[in-house]
């Protein structure tokens, strides 16, 4: 079944074919920052971004509150122990590499690889949350833009919308999403993802006048681009453009890439203690019981504690 065809939305676009940014947003043509934001205000606006972002997912790498007694601590040991193994057979990328690679290791020296690699994860996806958070209300401080709202769907992030130089013209929707770097997505989720996010776009009930999608790119140093099929060289939509950081930054906060990462560095240096690398975080030997448990009730391990049987562990994985 053929895809609905989706027309290039009518805002003013870099007509020079000779530019690496031809067909992208002209945004010479949109109304500039009114305001830079005090380093102060920065720095508030930096410390909600780290709250809210803690709220969605934290990036601690054990939930133990502070004065917990050994029994409580205990407890939330075992249970981090089993969510280990849960996250074991969720994000097994290969079952039968990995049943291949784990065949005579022990399950000790695997927990704490899973388990580095799940801190790792949740690190990531909170930054990602901080992220968001922070450009969305640097952008609202700027005054630049109309407003600022969250887009509330799995698509994208917040929609933004700005007015052009020319009063006569249409508001312009911009539909963000903000992802930390390009290989977030994987080359083969990046189409579905365009297409998820226009389509979003495309079938908003409150939007009036054109839209133009942008995955926003934290951390990844460049300008801009319309991303293009590799065989083809045609677009995945002609509305949809990759910001990178040193683009996406001033954009939308008015300040660069670099000074952002700065700030943010200074907010956390008075605010929190230095954060252990997930390479060095010390792994809980009853975490890691607990770990080895769940693998000897899932008849994974011998009595030595090593996964003696790859076929057991490709039923497992693929279960």
């Amino acid at each position: 079944m053929a895809k609905p065809k989706i027309t290039a939305q009518n805002y003013p676009r870099i007509t020079d074919e000779k530019s690496c940014y031809y067909g992208c947003l002209d945004d010479s043509s949109l109304v500039p920052h009114r305001r830079k934001i005090p380093v102060a205000e920065l720095e508030k606006i930096i410390l909600s971004a780290i709250e809210n972002a803690n709220k969605k997912s934290s990036r601690e790498a054990l939930p133990i509150p502070s004065g917990a007694d050994a029994e409580v601590i205990d407890d939330i040991l075992i249970k981090e122990g089993k969510g280990l193994f849960k996250y074991f057979k969720k994000y097994c990328g290969d079952p039968a590499a990995t049943a291949h690679q784990l065949h005579g290791k022990y399950y000790k020296n695997v927990a704490i690889e899973q388990f580095r690699n799940r801190t790792l994860q949740k690190e990531r996806m909170n930054s990602g949350w901080r992220y968001q958070f922070l450009v969305a209300e640097s952008a609202r401080y700027t005054k630049r833009f109309k407003s600022i709202s969250d887009i509330g769907a799995a698509e994208g992030d917040f929609n933004a919308q700005i007015q052009f130089l020319d009063k006569r013209t249409d508001i312009l929707n911009l539909f963000v999403s903000v992802k930390n770097r390009c290989n977030t997505m994987g080359g083969q989720d990046w189409p579905k993802a365009i297409h998820a996010l226009e389509n979003h776009a495309k079938n908003d009930k409150n939007r009036t006048g054109p839209y133009c999608c942008i995955f926003g790119i934290a951390m990844d140093r460049g300008s801009r681009y319309i991303k293009r099929e590799q065989k083809t060289g045609r677009a995945h939509s002609e509305n949809t453009e990759v910001w990178l950081s040193d683009f996406f930054w001033p954009f939308f906060t008015n300040y660069s890439y670099e000074e952002i990462m700065m700030q943010m560095l200074n907010t956390l240096i008075r605010s929190n203690k230095p954060e252990a690398l997930a390479v060095h975080v010390e792994v809980p030997q009853r975490l890691v019981d607990s770990f080895g448990e769940a693998c000897r009730d899932a008849d994974l391990i011998d009595e030595s504690g090593k996964f003696n049987d790859p076929r057991k562990l490709v039923q497992f994985f693929c279960q």
